[in-house]
């Protein structure tokens, strides 16, 4: 997840994005790779790289504000679980076009946790972001978790679940 919304970013299913996009947080270990990366326990690393690269680009299109490129990266019955209860894709994406729900920063934290199992991946990442909703800021630092499913080769999400971070102990 990148931290502006700058770029224009690849289609949602595109092999050909080189950008990798994530950006280790200080003190992370990798999980043993001499090249710094993690290696899917599945063995899918091809699926693995493409799911960090939707991610990312996904978030892009969520700071750029554009709900047509948002849209791309959701299935049709894709729900988003938070503190105050369930959206639907189309609630969501309303709130996005008229304006009243904007991001203009979107930071991964934490390296992204992907694991697939055939047609269906999972993705946790810590997340900070600013947003503002009727006119207030929100700055958020949360855990995400999407799960996506293949359909026809193409990866969408189905469901997002937000949940707060716990504020560091010495604070």
């Amino acid at each position: 997840m990148g931290d502006s919304g700058d770029r224009a970013g690849p289609p949602p299913d595109s092999r050909d994005d080189d950008s990798g996009g994530h950006e280790r947080a200080p003190g992370t270990v990798p999980d043993g790779r001499a090249d710094g990366t993690e290696s899917p326990p599945d063995g899918r690393a091809d699926d693995h790289a493409h799911l960090a690269s939707v991610v990312d680009a996904w978030a892009a299109a969520i700071v750029a504000n554009d709900a047509d490129r948002i849209a791309a990266y959701m299935a049709d019955e894709w729900v988003i679980v938070s503190e105050s209860g369930i959206t639907d894709r189309d609630t969501f994406l309303a709130f996005v076009a008229s304006g009243d729900l904007t991001h203009s920063a979107m930071r991964a934290i934490t390296p992204p946790r992907i694991r697939v199992h055939g047609d269906t991946a999972l993705v946790t990442v810590r997340i900070t972001n600013t947003a503002h909703y009727g006119g207030r800021r929100f700055d958020a630092d949360e855990w995400t978790t999407d799960v996506f499913v293949r359909r026809d080769g193409h990866w969408r999400c189905v469901l997002s679940h937000i949940t707060p971070a716990a504020p560091p102990q010495d604070s």
